[in-house]
């Protein structure tokens, strides 16, 4: 009878020197993975015709992996728990993109293109110390920190490789629950941003980019006329606005723009000052990209940071260490190229790190719920070593009646269904972030 039950039931013994040299292997396969993948396609910078080989080859082979993995899968209960707060965060993620579009369009459209031309950028110490350091530095570290190694689609591609690495356990599941984290963590960090830079318009380190970029009026809106335009330059129309905190100066009939009929949504037309060559609001938010202005702080450092500050709580080890450096690549490359202001990153790193510590409560490594086996697990290797069968047969019988109610379940059949659709469902979103987001 002993031998018959400990076989049906395989108690969490130490494992043997061969079973930890081979668990601590498969534990690593993540992390060898993602690197394997940044190494792959930073060869389109070097050569494009081995690239176009060997990356489609390295996503078939991950791919066959996961589903390979889908039928011994044991959490589809838990993923089928957490796929509602993953939805909601799906949905509250794309209205903060939705509110994000409006206001980039907005702070580069509301002083319009003299103002973008005229305006120096702000004075930035990171900037200087990386040029200085160009002259410093010998040039092999200088061509490193200057090449792209790894760009904003990279780093959505690692969290789903994380998130799918729960089908090897290597991750804690649920993955739709780590999913649903993440998510959040970015519609809040967005959300903030948005309110960041929407309050105070900062000039761009890159004046020519809403000439180049932007087909909007080259006068200021109207309510810029009035409270902005009048107090800008002269010091005693500065002193006499704040002594008397209101705008006195009459600017007579203000300069118009062009009001198309976008009828329900013609609201937007103060915000994104469309012109009489362009189309749709939809059209416009399509093409806002990611502003002209100064975006206080990076959209780019905040999706960096949430990736690693996942990987190192999900995964750890030795790979979250080298996320971690691919940020820093990543941050002084953004100075370094002019894509943002020093402030920028800095912010978004710390903003970044204290908005994941605050949202645990949706997923965390260590919160974990103890299956029915793992609560009597002690009792059953006391019992074990005390050759007390009929303690072992009793407890046991527990966990058996157990696993045959949930068995028994017609649930079973729709949990098939569920990750059938769910696998579908990551895959088509994989693919989509692979389109949308190669440009970075």
């Amino acid at each position: 009878m002993r031998p018959k039950l400990l076989t049906k039931f395989k108690l969490q013994l130490p494992l043997s020197p061969l079973n930890m040299r081979w668990s601590a292997f498969r534990n690593a396969g993540l992390g060898i993975a993602a690197m394997l993948y940044i190494t792959v396609d930073y060869l389109r910078h070097i050569s494009p015709q081995l690239h176009s080989r060997l990356q489609p080859a390295l996503w078939s082979l991950l791919v066959i992996a996961a589903v390979a993995r889908v039928p011994s899968y044991r959490h589809w209960s838990a993923e089928f728990r957490a796929a509602i707060p993953f939805v909601a965060s799906m949905i509250f993620m794309l209205a903060t993109l939705l509110y994000e579009a409006v206001s980039v369009r907005s702070v580069t459209a509301v002083l319009g293109l003299d103002w973008h031309r005229e305006n120096h950028p702000l004075p930035d110490t990171g900037q200087w110390l990386f040029l200085a350091l160009n002259e410093k530095l010998p040039s092999a570290i200088v061509d490193i920190l200057r090449a792209r190694i790894i760009g904003l689609h990279h780093y959505l591609m690692l969290f789903m490789m994380l998130a799918f690495s729960v089908l090897f356990d290597s991750v804690r599941a649920p993955g739709f629950g780590l999913g649903a984290r993440y998510m959040f963590t970015m519609a809040i960090g967005r959300l903030l941003r948005t309110i960041t830079f929407a309050s105070t318009i900062l000039p761009s380190p890159r004046p020519w980019c809403a000439a180049s970029r932007f087909k909007v009026p080259n006068h200021p809106h109207r309510w810029a006329q009035k409270y902005y335009v009048p107090y800008t330059s002269d010091h005693n129309a500065i002193s006499q606005v704040i002594k008397q905190d209101i705008a006195y100066v009459d600017i007579g009939k203000p300069i118009g723009d062009h009001r198309p009929d976008w009828g329900s949504m013609s609201f937007l037309i103060d915000f994104l000052r469309p012109t009489a060559s362009e189309g749709s609001w939809f059209s416009l938010l399509t093409k806002a990209g990611g502003g002209c202005n100064d975006l206080l702080y990076s959209g780019h450092m905040l999706v960096a940071v949430l990736t690693a500050m996942a990987w190192t709580e999900a995964y750890g080890g030795f790979s979250s260490a080298l996320v971690w450096l691919l940020v820093i690549h990543s941050a002084q490359r953004e100075i370094r190229e002019r894509h943002h202001y020093s402030v920028d990153c800095i912010v978004a790193i710390y903003v970044g790190i204290l908005i994941w510590k605050m949202t645990g409560f949706i997923w965390s490594q260590q919160d974990r719920r103890p299956t029915k086996f793992e609560k009597i697990q002690s009792r059953l290797i006391q019992a074990s070593k005390d050759s007390d069968i009929d303690k072992m047969r009793e407890l046991l019988k527990e966990t058996e009646l157990s696993s045959e109610e949930i068995k028994n379940q017609p649930a079973m059949r729709h949990a098939r269904l569920f990750s059938g659709v769910t696998i579908g469902f990551a895959l088509i979103i994989v693919v989509l972030a692979l389109i949308l987001t190669s440009d970075g």
